[in-house]
């Protein structure tokens, strides 16, 4: 056996590395499985040996993603033990993401798009968001954020719009954003900032304010005056 092939990537990596690139590039349901099995220099027995299809091949695909998020923050818990900094990194993961790796948008998102309907697709992309969703919770709760669980959900919602937008606008343009708005959400969110709280800062009205009258728009006489003749049609009158 040659040094050449010892050292070539088993047919399986090969299938799964050409899956990755194709359908992250160019669309699940755009790309065959000939292309798959031409890009990985496979036959199509092995492609249904390693998967059993297609739908097989997507769910490895998006496994792998998965594993490379999880990965991801498992690497940022050897550089600090403090959640607050872990957020810092979290942060920045996200804005190095956009500019670096997902740069035509999140590939669940992608996939999501692809398969509107209930099945192994969308239960592996519904367990992937709810796993990073508690994640961001559980970690915002050990750095002493109060309503981690409200903190997770905008910092997954920022996420996602950044991978989109990144696609959309840019990196440079989107990333900035990103970061800035993530931190203002982490510090508003620190238990010295809840002194008011964003619901008494704007309560809403028990009733609407009342329609001010001027001469400078006398059609507010005019409308008042319609709506009193059809309270009481009875009544003669003129409008206004």
């Amino acid at each position: 056996m040659s040094t050449a092939t010892a050292d070539r990537p088993s047919a399986r990596t090969r299938l799964l590395e050409a899956a990755t690139t194709l359908f992250y590039s160019e669309g699940i349901h755009a790309v065959g499985v000939d292309r798959i099995i031409e890009h990985a220099s496979v036959t199509r027995a092995t492609l249904y040996k390693q998967f059993a299809g297609k739908e097989g091949l997507v769910l490895a695909y998006l496994e792998g993603e998965d594993a490379q998020l999880r990965a991801l923050f498992a690497e940022a818990a050897t550089a600090s033990d403090d959640p607050g900094i872990l957020l810092d990194l979290v942060v920045g993961g996200i804005a190095d993401d956009v500019r670096l790796r997902h740069t035509r948008g999140c590939p669940f998102i992608n996939a999501a798009a692809e398969y509107p309907e209930e099945g192994p697709v969308r239960r592996l992309i519904d367990e992937h968001r709810s796993w990073f969703r508690t994640t961001l919770a559980d970690l915002a709760g050990a750095a002493g954020l109060v309503r981690p669980r409200e903190v997770a959900a905008s910092l997954v919602l920022l996420r996602d719009a950044a991978l989109v937008g990144g696609y959309l606008d840019g990196p440079d343009l989107v990333t900035p954003d990103l970061a800035r708005t993530a931190y203002e959400v982490i510090r508003a969110h620190r238990p010295d900032q809840q002194s008011q709280q964003p619901h008494e800062r704007h309560a809403p009205r028990d009733t609407p304010p009342p329609i001010r009258q001027s001469a400078e728009n006398p059609r507010n006489h005019a409308e008042s005056g319609y709506i009193r003749a059809r309270s009481n049609p009875t009544t003669p009158g003129t409008l206004g």
